[in-house]
């Protein structure tokens, strides 16, 4: 095995883990017999000679040992099995290069695979205007961790359409949470086929934010809504009177517009869970 390999350097970083805790091969060994017994399975036990080939990169750990060592290192399993290149976060991404051709229901994960992120107090808040969102913590309700895999508020920007504003219904609903991509932040002509297709912008205004269909000409952009959301045109003096944040590249909305009313009563906490499409 060569010395830079992944299975050579997570064989060090385990033994450096066992050493930092104190302990020595036996006495994992002795911990790992525990958790086997109380397992009812022999696959957790971690044999001291095994575990001396895995600190020295010659055998590569199965999932049930590398439960053992996470529990014996006080260890999250994700974190082991990062060590040997199988990052756990990845899936959400990972997944969807295999989506399986029949429509079926997909796993929202466990009970406890959920966070209660609570809304950030603020006073400017509204959530029947659209507006931004600068953080986790001014996305509220019981978020899946799959769904924070995928945020990244880093390279891109989230808002949150008002309750109120109907200007992409139905494409876009009331309270949904859409991921803007800020490279796009021009109005090109392009061909596209249908309304699906036709790009749509968050749009940043004096005081306010909206999501609509854009056009620019003779130095106006026009907010487009679409035609079953009864709203009118909106035309502003580009840039003077409306800046272009980005292209909306995602979204997440409820269906149940019964739970939206019951939403819009208790200011968007009631049960809002969501996951990005």
């Amino acid at each position: 095995m060569e010395p830079g390999s992944l299975t050579s350097r997570a064989g060090v970083k385990l033994k450096q883990l066992r050493e930092e805790r104190g302990l020595t091969l036996r006495e994992v060994e002795k911990r790992s017999k525990r958790l086997a017994s109380q397992k009812q399975n022999p696959d957790f036990i971690v044999s001291r000679g095994w575990l001396n080939n895995v600190e020295n990169g010659t055998f590569t750990p199965s999932f049930f040992k590398l439960y053992a060592l996470g529990v014996i290192f006080d260890v999250h399993p994700s974190s082991m099995l990062s060590l040997f290149g199988c990052n756990v976060s990845d899936f959400g991404r990972d997944r969807v290069m295999f989506t399986p051709p029949k429509t079926h229901l997909a796993d929202s994960g466990r009970p406890e695979d959920t966070i209660l992120v609570p809304l950030r107090p603020r006073e400017d808040l509204r959530l029947d205007r659209t507006s931004l969102l600068s953080g986790l913590a001014e996305i509220w309700g019981e978020i899946p961790i799959r769904l924070i895999q995928h945020l990244d508020f880093q390279n891109n920007l989230y808002g949150r359409v008002g309750i109120s504003d109907r200007t992409m219904y139905p494409i876009i609903r009331p309270g949904s949470i859409v991921q803007i991509d800020q490279s796009q932040n021009s109005v090109l002509p392009s061909q596209w086929q249908n309304e699906h297709d036709r790009p749509i912008f968050f749009v940043e205004l004096r005081g306010e934010y909206l999501c609509s269909w854009c056009e620019m000409r003779d130095g106006y952009l026009s907010a487009v809504p679409h035609p079953l959301s009864k709203c009118e045109v909106r035309r502003f003096a580009y840039p003077r009177e409306a800046e272009i944040v980005g292209r909306v590249i995602g979204v997440t909305m409820r269906l149940d517009r019964r739970r939206m009313a019951a939403s819009t009563k208790t200011g968007g906490e009631d049960g809002d869970r969501r996951s990005l499409a």
